[in-house]
């Protein structure tokens, strides 16, 4: 497993937000974390990233335990974040923005300081605009950025909070092709978390619905439709 939660519980101040989680991602796998808003999938994520602290459990990532590891310590480890509502900076331009995300590799012997091909590879669009100011950019373009941005640092694990929200169809789609190429040509394994569950079930492999900061259910999206489960997502 390169990830993997031992009844993991977090809270803010004396609110738990999430109750002995357990989830095991395979190296490799696209997994969908669903859920209505405010039931804790955004805590979960911070959580594995390092922003949010743990109040009890374990977390190990590629064979090591990370529980008490700072967010710069797991970045540097492989751990990628595209938050909700990208987070890129406005002020700089693409290329710029694209630079921030080799902070990453601080530290990392025989890592190359330089955006990866890859990342235009995957959003030629990027290449394009790389002169332009990220806070012009559409809302598409943008979410194209921040996940441009979380490869740029080589991530053996990729999570992303929302990626389609806001966006138009199109995009979504060009999204989802990059996501499947990123997982199936890069061998990143990716969590998403997301609201549209048309999209969650076409990308991912496996997931996991949480209520009231509980998983409830887990499966595997070839072995059932989204119609099944949709009354526990409520979306």
């Amino acid at each position: 497993m390169l990830l993997t939660l031992d009844r993991v519980s977090a809270a803010y101040e004396r609110s738990r937000v999430l109750w002995d989680i357990d989830l095991r991602i395979p190296e490799g796998d696209s997994f969908a974390l669903l859920g209505r808003n405010g039931v804790g999938k955004t805590t979960l994520l911070k959580v594995i990233t390092g922003i949010h602290n743990v109040i009890s459990g374990k977390l190990s990532f590629a064979g090591r335990d990370i529980t008490a590891e700072p967010a710069y310590r797991r970045a540097r480890s492989g751990i990628g974040y595209v938050p909700q509502g990208r987070h890129i900076f406005p002020h700089l331009t693409v290329a710029e923005n694209l630079a921030t995300g080799l902070a990453a590799l601080a530290g990392r012997t025989g890592s190359d300081r330089r955006v990866p091909d890859y990342v235009f590879d995957m959003f030629p669009a990027l290449a394009d605009i790389a002169s332009r100011r990220a806070g012009v950019l559409s809302g598409g373009e943008q979410q194209q950025l921040a996940i441009g941005r979380a490869l740029a640092g080589r991530p053996r694990l990729l999570l992303l909070d929302e990626p389609t929200e806001g966006i138009q169809p199109n995009i979504v789609q060009e999204i989802e092709t990059a996501l499947t190429r990123i997982r199936t040509e890069l061998g990143v394994t990716i969590i998403i978390v997301e609201q549209y569950l048309d999209f969650a079930w076409t990308f991912a492999d496996h997931y996991a619905v949480i209520q009231r900061g509980k998983i409830v259910r887990e499966g595997n999206t070839r072995d059932e439709t989204a119609e099944t489960i949709s009354h526990l997502v409520h979306i």
